[in-house]
């Protein structure tokens, strides 16, 4: 399974940022986002169910939307109201019942 992830970018403090990830199948069950800045662990940013279930780490509560698409294979992140703590590698993310798949990560920067 391949994750190809686009849409990260250099935004002001305020600005917003849509994160795009397909997948090369759709027998994926969860899919997610993940970011990671230097000399700090990946850590969980949002997730969402073939049912559509989400979750969110209580630091973008509010502020990014997780989303899918109908065919299962495409997961979206719109990312509002950004802050410069934001800024990181984004990861995309995705399970089956046996194995789990990373993308490759994406840059965003969010200047103050």
């Amino acid at each position: 399974v391949q994750l190809q992830a686009s849409g990260g970018g250099l935004v002001q403090a305020g600005g917003s940022l849509r994160l795009s990830c397909a997948a090369s199948t759709s027998i994926l069950i969860n899919m997610g986002w993940y970011r990671q800045t230097p000399g700090k662990q990946r850590e969980l940013v949002a997730t969402i169910t073939r049912g559509d279930s989400t979750y969110y780490a209580d630091s973008v509560k509010g502020r990014f939307t997780i989303s899918r698409d109908n065919a299962g294979n495409t997961v979206y992140l719109q990312m509002n109201s950004l802050k410069p703590e934001d800024t990181a590698v984004y990861y995309c993310h995705a399970e089956t019942t046996l194995l789990d798949y990373w993308g490759l990560g994406t840059q965003v920067t969010v200047s103050s």
